[in-house]
């Protein structure tokens, strides 16, 4: 892996933000997207402590904001010590070398961000692999601004043909690292092929969501565990896969990687054999931070992967709402004529709405506080038994005695 984390941790970077208004993305929307860039660097070690936003119809090819703007950043980093300027959007080579030139300090886009996070992250040697695949497949096309220090990993004396500059011998380096290792993750995927076949016919439930909504708590739950768990994003890059049964029926538990809004495909991609066991699940558990203002667009973005990414959107799919704890409306005054909208729809007219959306296929829990976990026991137990039975028709007969012999108790 990449030796040097973007972001020191130990220093705590002061750090600004900036993003644009385009005619794709509002100025509510361009906040929202902001805030999620915050709780990223938050969780890298950094410390934001402004915003800059400007609108403008396209970002600025050279300088991604306006000069007039860029010289507004350029001032308060250097009357304030900020160390770190972190952008929204990817940036091209071009804009970060200009960028960088105007500022003098460092310069992060999102994906860079959201790739120290995630080498930080990794544990095992999957993970730690995945992320340095994603590392140099982002760095590749970046390489006009790098220094040529991956040269000495490999040695530079022979390396270089009659003509060639050094950023084609870097790129040629970089190109050999990255068919290495892909080749290294399709023995993993080879190995991790082999673990799943030897799991036996067993129903597989997926555990999927936007990060930081809560799965790996989930997991711990219902497995008995001790999966780590916080509340940060990508708190889990490794796939974890538990055996757990309630009443009569066993069945496997996967936790998987979080999604997030603006990830690159590539970087996705790079977490294939995590995601294997998103695509060989029979049963998906979607998890929903319901105390997220902006939730129903993180349903989507993870509705969105699993289809492009995944191949895995016609799944059954049970939708677990979860972080009711931290509900924050209230029931609507009755003599308040005002149509109910998020802001004043308290959670019981809330779950109405969506229970009759999903046909008796989601549930309201908090993880935390274990409100609500029986109800989320049963309806897996159904969804997972319906699986089961199909899968094996005898054994609905002894589902049935089984049953009976509940009742007579």
């Amino acid at each position: 892996m990449i030796e040097d984390n973007i972001i020191n941790k130990e220093e705590n970077e002061r750090t600004v933000l900036v993003g644009l208004i385009t005619q794709k993305q509002s100025e509510a929307k361009v906040n929202e997207y902001l805030d999620e860039l915050e709780f990223l660097a938050q969780t890298a070690g950094a410390e934001p402590e402004k915003r800059f936003i400007q609108k403008l119809d396209y970002p600025n090819p050279r300088t991604y904001v306006g000069t007039g703007k860029l010289e507004e950043i350029r001032k308060y980093v250097e009357d304030h010590e900020i160390g770190l300027v972190i952008f929204d959007d990817d940036l091209s080579s071009k804009q970060v070398l200009n960028i960088e030139r105007e500022l003098k300090v460092k310069i992060l886009d999102r994906t860079s961000l959201i790739l120290d996070i995630f080498a930080k992250r990794a544990q095992t040697a999957t993970a730690r692999t995945q992320v340095e695949l994603a590392q140099y497949q982002y760095l590749l096309p970046r390489l006009t601004r790098m220094w040529t220090h991956l040269e000495r990993q490999r040695g530079g004396i022979g390396m270089r043909g009659p003509g060639e500059t050094q950023i084609e011998t870097d790129r040629r380096i970089i190109l050999d690292k990255i068919s290495r290792l892909k080749e290294e993750l399709k023995d993993i995927d080879k190995q991790k092929s082999i673990q799943r076949k030897n799991r036996g016919n067993m129903t597989r439930v997926a555990l999927v969501g936007y990060t930081n909504v809560g799965k790996s708590t989930i997991m711990n739950l219902l497995s008995k565990s001790d999966v780590f768990a916080e509340n940060k994003l990508f708190a889990t890059l490794d796939t974890t896969v538990r055996k757990v049964t309630i009443d009569n029926l066993p069945f496997l538990l996967s936790d998987t990687v979080g999604f997030i809004r603006k990830l690159p495909t590539h970087l996705v991609n790079s977490f294939k054999s995590t995601l294997d066991e998103v695509r060989e699940a029979d049963l998906l558990m979607h998890v929903v931070d319901v105390s997220h203002p902006n939730f129903e667009e993180q349903i989507e973005v993870v509705d969105k992967t699993l289809s492009e990414v995944c191949g895995a959107a016609q799944k059954p799919q049970i939708l677990v709402f979860n972080k009711i704890d931290a509900f924050k409306y209230t029931p609507k005054d009755p003599d308040d004529l005002t149509p109910a909208t998020r802001e004043n729809m308290s959670l019981e007219d809330f779950k109405k709405t969506w229970m009759a959306k999903m046909n008796n296929n989601c549930v309201f829990i908090s993880a935390k506080d274990k409100i609500n976990i029986d109800q989320l026991k049963e309806l897996l137990y159904e969804k997972a038994k319906e699986i089961h039975v199909e899968r094996f028709p005898y054994n609905d007969f002894l589902f049935q005695k089984y049953d009976e012999n509940l009742g007579n108790e």
